[in-house]
């Protein structure tokens, strides 16, 4: 995409939330409120999982992993945001847009990846418990952990350039409140996005097999649950892992809804809020749904909040 269609072109503007005032004025409050919350939680699930000896085990680092993608995520679009809801100024310079793109996609992909990996952690703790340590061993989780992040950011160097590399239509208001694949598609009415779109699709379509994962290990947990013959057992293996498919489900449908229905049937307002929901209600959540029933978690908190109210000798 030319920067430069336009002798007076700088940048795009965001449309956001605009054509809605009062909206914009109870967005500002609810969303400030939510990221605070959302740099809370995550930030206390990575420095527990640091402080508790006990919580430094595969289970945690890929959470660990997870709240700090959470946490890039949402400051990936969340301030601007919130910026822009409180101005007049919607606008957003290109090279921002792309930094932007590149940022969000990028970690989008590596979650949808590490999802894939955390099942797979589960099914090990689950259905091969005895060897857990082995297979899970700490050199295997660094590298499945890294191989998420570079997955994702490389389909996200993809997919940027490939919009990007397309000439605007004279366009430079993006009905939406940051730089994000299905809107950018829409400005590029005047020509032949089949390519994009066809990409998006495939490389949608390549990003599903973490799904495939996900499929195979919790079919394989409901196997060994179904052969454990207590209730109480029963009960344990699924808190183990009942967290983790809360979470692949939000964030599974919502981006399925976003990127894998067709372009002509693509709502902008549906659009917004399912992105919202996404870009800073799921990664506010997440902690809370990891750790409301974790008696470890919340045994970690207890022992930092007293050790820190116990005043040294």
């Amino acid at each position: 995409m030319d920067p430069k269609n336009g002798s007076s072109f700088t940048g795009f503007i965001l449309l956001g939330f605009s054509d809605r005032p009062q909206l914009e004025r109870v967005l500002f409050v609810v969303l400030l409120i939510f990221y605070l919350l959302t740099l809370l939680g995550n930030t206390s699930i990575i420095a527990l999982s640091r402080l508790d000896p006990h919580l430094q085990t595969p289970m945690y680092f890929f959470l660990s992993n997870l709240s700090f993608l959470d946490l890039c995520y949402t400051t990936s679009t969340v301030p601007q945001l919130l910026v822009h809801l409180r101005g007049a100024d919607k606008s957003i310079s290109f090279a921002g847009c792309v930094a932007q793109l590149f940022v969000s996609l990028g970690l989008g992909c590596t979650e949808c990846i590490l999802l894939g990996v955390m099942a797979f952690d589960r099914y090990a703790a689950v259905c091969r418990p005895l060897h857990y340590t082995v297979i899970m061993h700490p050199r295997l989780c660094a590298l499945m952990a890294s191989a998420s992040w570079v997955t994702g950011f490389a389909y996200s160097s993809l997919q940027t350039v490939l919009i990007f590399l397309v000439p605007l239509c004279g366009k430079n208001k993006i009905d939406h409140f940051f730089c994000e694949v299905p809107p950018l598609l829409k400005l590029l009415a005047c020509v032949d996005t089949t390519v994009n779109e066809s990409e998006l699709f495939v490389s949608v379509i390549i990003l599903l097999i973490p799904v495939a994962l996900i499929t195979f290990s919790y079919g394989q947990i409901v196997r060994a649950m179904l052969r454990i013959k207590s209730v109480l057992g029963q009960r344990k293996a699924f808190g183990t892992c009942g967290s983790h498919l809360t979470v692949v489900s939000l964030f599974y449908g919502t981006g399925i809804y976003i990127y894998l229905q067709p372009s002509n049937n693509y709502s902008q307002d549906q659009g917004k809020f399912i992105s919202l929901f996404y870009t800073i209600v799921i990664p506010m959540v997440n902690p809370f749904i990891y750790t409301l029933r974790n008696k470890d978690v919340t045994g970690a908190m207890r022992k930092v909040c007293v050790g820190a109210m116990t005043p040294d000798d």
